[in-house]
């Protein structure tokens, strides 16, 4: 009886601990409030130029252009108003397609997508997904190279705008 009574606070002690762990992990994977996985860096330049200046340096290197959006005429179409926000959508398909054959839901992630958008001080910024973040969340780990390569690549484009 003793033993018994003994053992309770153990296997108190490692219920709790479990519970802990399993709504820890559900936590983790389910947190809409979290922005892992982004990348910010502020812009020198207004919008506009900042959006000039990168499809530039992204045609200059031979990288495919593949969309513009401008996601605050959209807004103002919908009689939404949103400060300004330009999505580019570029990306170099020999590269990009390496990840998706190692995993085709990286697909959701490719081509590269560079979010310009302006904040309520007026400071530009361009928001991208970090590229090892992308590779977590699709289990990709045979692709090392590419997605370092993807990431010089990306920071190469946004210091076109880091200086005036």
């Amino acid at each position: 009886m003793n033993r018994q009574i003994a053992s309770r606070p153990a296997n108190l002690a490692t219920s709790l601990l479990l519970l802990f762990l399993l709504l820890s992990a559900a936590t983790s994977v389910a947190r809409a409030d979290s922005d892992d996985g982004i990348v910010r860096v502020k812009s020198a330049v207004p919008l506009s130029e900042a959006i000039s200046r990168i499809k530039a340096d992204i045609a200059a290197k031979g990288i495919k252009f593949f969309l513009e959006v401008d996601q605050s005429k959209l807004a103002a179409d919908a009689g939404i108003k949103l400060r300004p926000s330009t999505l580019l959508v570029f990306g170099n398909p020999p590269l990009g397609t390496q990840f998706i054959t190692s995993n085709p839901n990286a697909g959701l992630d490719w081509p590269v997508r560079l979010l310009l958008t302006q904040d309520g001080n007026g400071d530009v910024w361009a928001v991208w997904t970090d590229f090892d973040w992308i590779a977590k969340r699709h289990n990709i780990r045979n692709r090392e190279a590419q997605f370092k390569m993807a990431t010089m690549v990306v920071k190469s484009i946004t210091a076109t705008i880091t200086a005036k």
